[in-house]
């Protein structure tokens, strides 16, 4: 089992920069990738960026330039440094835990509670 706590949403002016913060307890050493997702009103949830195991980061093309994935292994934590923020970046942000069963191939994923971020133009 993973437990995911995210921190670091607020309300901040477009042009402007948050950080979230997702702090990994449990099973961390099992987990194969960190993504983070978001969700708007009224909208389906999308993901933002991703950061595997091995290090490779892939980042959806809307938040390309903007966005920035990192970890810290000794605090297990992800980040997600928000810059240059626009008001369609509003949503609550989730953080998702991936472990790969490599026996089965099956995933075993889990959630933050998620973190609000509203971006007011």
């Amino acid at each position: 089992q993973v437990l995911l706590v995210e921190s670091g949403g607020g309300l901040v002016q477009s042009g402007g920069s948050l950080r979230l913060s997702c702090a990994a307890s449990g099973s961390v050493f099992s987990i194969d990738g960190v993504n983070w997702y978001r969700q708007a009103p009224g909208k389906e949830r999308e993901l933002v960026a991703t950061i595997n195991r091995d290090g490779t980061i892939n980042y959806a093309d809307f938040v390309k330039g903007r966005f920035i994935i990192s970890r810290d292994d000794a605090k297990n934590t992800v980040y997600l440094q928000m810059n240059s923020l626009k008001s369609e970046d509003t949503a609550v942000y989730y953080c998702n835990a991936v472990q790969i069963d490599y026996l089965s191939g099956s995933l075993n994923k889990y959630w933050g509670q998620g973190t609000q971020v509203t971006v007011s133009s």
